[in-house]
């Protein structure tokens, strides 16, 4: 499988659509394609068209996701990710992969290279920071995502907050004390975004807490 056919057969596909083709086709033709050599992955996600660089991370995810998939592939896949940030430049393409391709390959291993991207002055390796974590949540482990949220709490770009939020969201939903105590701490100084996204999941008792701390 290369990654000229994995064009062709989008152009097929696009041929039953009048304007863009779903994401959901993008998505399972790219499961079709999860066998396609990493290097032709790369060449996908070079591209200038959207649609292929989705199809790239897309497939990136489903060979990590993949429990068949060799544990040499799985590390090309992350590096594949981790060294193309220039083409991985909006936040559905992070979203896509990030858990698995980077969380899932580091959650056996040293996770400072995810401490490493927060502090990037790129947004999408800082929302990829904290994304990655969803993997360590889904396995009970939370704290490097409260401890990367602390890193981005205060970020300036939009879509780190939100991921920000989300992902504190999330991990609270495993222990919600550790949520508030982290709420307790930045409520009042971190963007509105971040902590309406946070507090979402809260009892409307405490989601008004901790907004009237926001408008001291």
């Amino acid at each position: 499988m290369t990654a000229k056919e994995f064009i062709s057969t989008l152009k097929i596909i696009g041929q039953d659509y009048l304007k863009s083709i779903p994401k959901r086709e993008i998505f399972s033709l790219a499961k079709e394609f999860q066998r396609t050599p990493v290097i032709e992955v790369v060449k996908l996600l070079k591209s200038k068209n959207h649609d292929h660089r989705l199809g790239a991370v897309s497939i990136l995810d489903w060979k990590a996701r993949n429990k068949k998939t060799a544990t040499e592939e799985k590390k090309e896949a992350y590096t594949a990710y981790v060294d193309n940030f220039k083409w991985i430049d909006d936040w559905g393409l992070v979203d896509r992969a990030a858990p698995y391709v980077v969380g899932g390959y580091l959650y056996d291993k040293d996770r400072k290279p995810l401490y490493d991207l927060a502090t990037s002055r790129n947004p999408m390796e800082r929302r990829t920071a904290i994304v990655s974590t969803y993997f360590f949540i889904r396995k009970n482990q939370i704290e490097d995502t409260f401890n990367i949220a602390e890193i981005l709490v205060n970020d300036s770009n939009e879509y780190v907050q939100k991921a920000v939020g989300s992902w504190i969201r999330e991990a609270g939903k495993r222990d919600e004390n550790r949520l508030k105590t982290f709420l307790d701490k930045y409520a009042a100084s971190m963007p509105r975004v971040t902590l309406r996204y946070a507090i979402e999941k809260l009892d409307t008792e405490t989601r008004g807490y901790y907004l009237s701390l926001k408008s001291k």
